[in-house]
């Protein structure tokens, strides 16, 4: 069910944001969930040079940096499970570089995806706190309520209620003014 929903959101959103028609990301996505990530990497880097030239993204010309962005978003979740950190952490920032320039319209959706798929990354490596950091990253750029839904997102709400919970538990939150 979670493939099935992540390869129609992700159809969706590269239709959306100008994708063409030969599409190097399903077929990364399928190498990923194969376990391939050497496959997944290498098939990701083909996507993003699809759409990284200036014709398809860049200032003057933003025609499909939506869709770059989430290629590069792609390409960082499958470095970053691969236990290659470093490069995740730079395709990550180019994405975000791809988002900065990207038609505002999509954006909370585009960022919604590139910021839960690159915590779902750090997340499954076991690296939970940047997980969390980046879904706090994700809301502050104004990703959409698909960031919640990642297991970071999940466990910050989760964090939240507690707090809250604490709170109105607390000794001087049930106390009444002295007069």
């Amino acid at each position: 069910m979670g493939r099935v929903l992540a390869t129609i959101v992700m159809s969706a959103l590269v239709a959306a944001c100008g994708g063409g028609s030969k599409s190097y990301d399903l077929a990364a996505m399928d190498a990923s969930y194969s376990g391939d990530m050497t496959s997944a990497v290498s098939l990701a880097r083909k996507e993003v040079a699809r759409f990284s030239t200036p014709e398809q993204c860049s200032p003057v010309k933003n025609i499909n940096c939506g869709t770059l962005a989430l290629a590069y978003g792609s390409l960082a979740q499958y470095q970053i499970a691969a236990g290659d950190r470093a490069a995740g952490e730079i395709s990550f920032g180019n994405a975000r570089d791809a988002m900065g320039i990207m038609d505002r319209e999509h954006l909370p959706a585009t960022a919604g995806v590139v910021y839960r798929d690159v915590s779902e990354a750090f997340w499954k490596t076991g690296d939970t706190a940047r997980a969390k950091a980046v879904i706090e990253e994700g809301r502050l750029a104004g990703g959409d309520t698909w960031l919640m839904g990642a297991s970071a997102g999940q466990a910050l709400l989760q964090e939240k209620a507690r707090a809250r919970a604490a709170e109105s538990d607390s000794p001087a939150a049930n106390s009444s003014p002295r007069r």
